[in-house]
């Protein structure tokens, strides 16, 4: 698994801001690196996954523990 290039913490945050948030830091991010986006909100499972497959940025891993979900996304 890839190393992590940079963090976001969208914990609190309801739909549709940690995706928005996300969006936001891969536009900062070169080609190749990974974003970790850590949140609260239940419905980002699905949000990320369509994300995914409709931007092109890959995700790695999806994982969600006590209500709190992780994504890695390797932006294309």
């Amino acid at each position: 698994m890839s190393e992590i290039d940079q963090k976001l913490d969208a914990s609190g945050l309801t739909c549709p801001m940690p995706l928005l948030k996300a969006k936001q830091a891969l536009n900062g991010m070169d080609s190749g690196l990974v974003l970790e986006v850590v949140c609260t909100d239940p419905s980002s499972v699905r949000d990320f996954e369509v994300f995914s497959n409709q931007s092109g940025h890959e995700l790695l891993k999806s994982s969600a523990a006590d209500g709190v979900y992780c994504y890695w996304l390797r932006k294309a």
